[in-house]
């Protein structure tokens, strides 16, 4: 480590410090620690199961869950997205509500959370659209460049639905406080009519719904526990247990696969679109995390512990974004140097000897990504408000929308695309590409329009 790297790590933790000390008491430091868990897992799954090798000379996009199947059964502990969505419900119903107290508004409150979620996704943009531009023009095979950007991207996926469930918070947070329990209980029913339309009916289409069902349910249950509803360890206790009965339930008798994500040559995956089955695992992961709950917190008082959670939360997107870059760059400087380390076939004992190694390199080159790119995850200000509380310099509701849809939509076709295009004079489809810019664009600069108009 060089003594740049040290003094930026020394600084990063002292300030992680001074704002660990700041917490509040009352603060729940558990919902802190499942948000940098659920990401930390995520990131070591895919650099688990990203398996690429070489043979015959050619590489090959390994995928271990399909090399190995039974490592199939891993992803029930390292896709963790549902506890994301859980810390989430916890965390906007708790701004949300803050929100309605301060009468402020709708646009101030989402405003600066669009701008936290999409602003860190721009340079990975920017990037990956640069290098599949010039990678085209150099001559690089397009197939190589879009295998290169689609695993890249990957991650970004996650931010086009989480955006859309965090907008409709004041909806989802009114149906709570009007059904209460019963609003989970509905999602999870609308999710259960949904895939039985799906594969039992086979209506096209139908099941991306589940991407609104499946994760309203799990963000749901982000409400309750905000609420106390899991306060008893044993109540928590139970209701993993009916999670992971009725998943054990419905890979044993249902239609559904093992992996809790797609698997190339299966014809179902529980997660895109998600099924039952993943909101399952998802109700199975609340139960047991929050029966927990009461001995994390224990374990969080300890002020090292926890300024090592404030960390990773400080740049948790950050990280998330930018690890399959930095695990995208290793294999092509492995593949420049001959295919070194590539050679050996995954699965095999001296593949997996070597993952120790593999993911120290994988972790020292994401560090400097996330050192220079952690600072587009704040945001940029919070919306200003005047000395008696009024919102200043609102997004109008209609260019917040619109910005929200555009960017969502970008986002996902991103995930069902890539924004590589196999033909074309620019190698990219630009279409997707600025989308996302766009949606940007409309927030930040309608907010700064307004806000210089009030004051002029």
């Amino acid at each position: 480590m060089t003594n740049k790297t040290a003094k930026q790590k020394k600084t990063a933790w002292s300030q992680a410090m001074k704002i660990a000390e700041k917490a509040p008491a009352e603060r729940n430091r558990y919902v802190d620690f499942l948000r940098a868990f659920s990401i930390l897992a995520v990131v070591v799954g895919h650099w688990l199961v990203a398996a690429p090798y070489i043979e015959d000379g050619v590489v090959n996009g390994g995928n271990l869950l399909g090399i190995i199947p039974w490592t199939q059964w891993l992803t029930w502990g390292f896709q963790v997205m549902p506890l994301f969505f859980l810390v989430g419900g916890f965390s906007n119903g708790v701004s949300w509500s803050a929100n309605r107290r301060d009468n402020s508004t709708y646009s101030h409150w989402f405003t600066n959370r669009f701008k936290r979620l999409i602003y860190p996704v721009l340079p990975l943009f920017f990037i990956w659209t640069t290098f599949a531009m010039f990678g085209t023009w150099a001559g690089v095979e397009r197939s190589i460049v879009s295998m290169a950007a689609q695993l890249a991207l990957i991650p970004v996926w996650f931010l086009s639905v989480y955006i859309m469930i965090t907008a409709l918070v004041p909806l989802s947070y009114a149906l709570w406080e009007k059904m209460g329990a019963g609003s989970i209980i509905l999602f999870i029913a609308g999710a259960i009519i949904i895939d039985v339309l799906a594969l039992s009916f086979k209506i096209p289409h139908i099941n991306f719904l589940n991407f609104a069902f499946v994760w309203f349910a799990i963000h749901q249950l982000g409400y309750a526990w905000n609420e106390g509803y899991f306060k008893a360890p044993f109540k928590a206790f139970i209701m993993g247990v009916f999670g992971l009965t009725s998943l054990i339930a419905l890979i044993s008798y249902g239609p559904y696969p093992i992996a809790m994500i797609g698997v190339p040559g299966n014809d179902l995956s529980n997660s895109m679109p998600p099924t039952i089955a993943l909101l399952a695992l998802g109700i199975t992961q609340t139960g047991f995390a929050l029966a927990l709950e009461p001995i994390a917190r224990r374990w969080l008082d300890n002020i090292k512990v926890w300024t090592g959670t404030v960390l990773i939360n400080g740049m948790i997107m950050t990280i998330y974004l930018w690890h399959l870059t930095a695990f995208v760059l290793v294999m092509v400087v492995a593949w420049l140097l001959g295919g070194i380390g590539l050679d050996v076939i995954p699965g095999s004992s001296n593949w997996w000897l070597m993952r120790p190694i593999w993911f120290m390199i994988y972790i020292g080159v994401s560090l400097p990504l996330i050192i220079i790119f952690a600072k587009f995850e704040q945001g940029g200000p919070p919306q200003a408000k005047s000395k008696d509380g009024v919102d200043k310099g609102d997004v109008p509701n209609w260019r917040l929308i619109l910005g929200l849809l555009l960017a969502s939509t970008g986002l996902g076709a991103t995930a069902a695309f890539s924004i590589a295009s196999p033909d074309g004079v620019t190698g990219v489809r630009l279409w997707i590409v600025v989308l996302p810019f766009i949606g940007a664009a409309l927030v930040r600069f309608g907010a700064l329009y307004n806000l210089t108009k009030r004051i002029g």
